[in-house]
């Protein structure tokens, strides 16, 4: 099924956003080519939350990339322009960079908890001199501002009428894509970045210690060790998953497709017998799209997030064929 575009309709006031259109396609470009896996999610929200997205994710990359391609800069100059960009972030200083002043309109705009900024800033300075985690409480710190105050900044754009029962759950969901991440980029974190986002206390339960990693060495005992971190995972999909209902009716979709699309990545490490030393697993397109479809025709008939979850990731209703009632269906529906 191609790929349509989400509804263009505001759902709300015209030029709700003062974000000039230059801001918002440089920021879709830079979601379309880091984020490819995120960006077909984001298709599916309203206007109105698509193209605050872009600039949220944009201006993720662009705190992440100073110290994930640091290109020979030394620590002293890389926390110098992650403070540069907080300062702009939070409107504390002037930047033409068209990014970075899309994020301070919109920060204001929706209202984003200043502390969230703070906490995923924090969390890009600590990746230049921290490159183990030795338990999970420690990387699961990290993670609160890497990813689930993303979770939440997106949850403020999205305004759900119960913010408070929304919130714990994008940090779970937050939490559960940054984890899955984590463990699909094993060999990449270690090849590119010298980093090892799996805690020490779990490596060294299942007797397993750095030099095994960075040599590439796969055995049983590794395979432990991404097993116990997938169940870990897994559980906060669950956790997270469970406050989809939270949201406007018209993000829900989108954001379960993004939970459904990032779990994927699961059955990609168990196809591979958990061996994320040898290759990093990817989604190709085509199984993005089959996700796409399967799970957008299952929420024509079901409003529920989790049973949705469960039956998408669970392997559930797999063919074209599905009955309602006495009729037959035979092809997905069409707007």
């Amino acid at each position: 099924m191609p790929l349509e575009p989400a509804d263009e309709t505001t759902d709300g006031p015209p030029n709700a956003t003062m974000v000039e259109e230059t801001q918002i396609a440089r920021s879709k470009a830079i979601q379309q080519q880091t984020g490819k896996t995120f960006h077909v999610a984001t298709r599916l929200l309203p206007k109105r939350i698509r193209e605050a997205t872009y600039v949220l994710y944009a201006f993720f990359r662009v705190a992440d990339e100073v110290v994930d391609n640091a290109d020979g800069t030394t620590p002293a100059e890389q926390r110098a322009e992650l403070e540069r960009i907080r300062a702009a972030a939070l409107g504390e200083r002037e930047t033409d960079d068209p990014v970075l002043a899309a994020f301070a309109e919109l920060r204001e705009q929706y209202d984003i908890d200043t502390q969230d900024v703070e906490t995923f800033m924090d969390a890009m300075e600590s990746d230049i001199d921290t490159a183990r985690y030795e338990t999970y409480d420690e990387l699961e710190a990290y993670m609160d501002g890497s990813a689930s105050a993303v979770g939440r900044m997106m949850t403020a754009v999205m305004d759900p009428d119960e913010p408070e029962k929304a919130l714990p759950h994008a940090t779970a969901l937050g939490e559960a894509f940054q984890l899955t991440n984590f463990l699909r980029d094993v060999r990449e974190d270690i090849v590119e970045r010298d980093r090892i986002y799996l805690p020490q206390t779990t490596l060294q339960r299942h007797g397993v210690d750095d030099d095994q990693l960075t040599s590439f060495e796969m055995n049983a005992d590794f395979a432990a060790v991404m097993q116990a971190e997938l169940n870990r995972a897994e559980t906060l999909y669950n956790q997270g998953v469970a406050g989809i209902k939270y949201l406007p009716e018209d993000c829900q979709l989108a954001v379960l497709l993004a939970a459904v699309l990032y779990y994927d990545h699961h059955r990609l490490i168990r196809d591979l017998e958990y061996d994320v030393l040898s290759e990093t697993p990817q989604l190709t397109t085509a199984r993005k799209l089959a996700l796409l479809a399967r799970t957008r025709w299952q929420w024509v008939w079901n409003k529920d997030p989790e049973a949705v979850f469960r039956n998408i990731t669970e392997g559930r209703g797999r063919g074209w064929m599905f009955t309602r009632g006495a009729e037959l269906v035979d092809r997905l529906p069409v707007r």
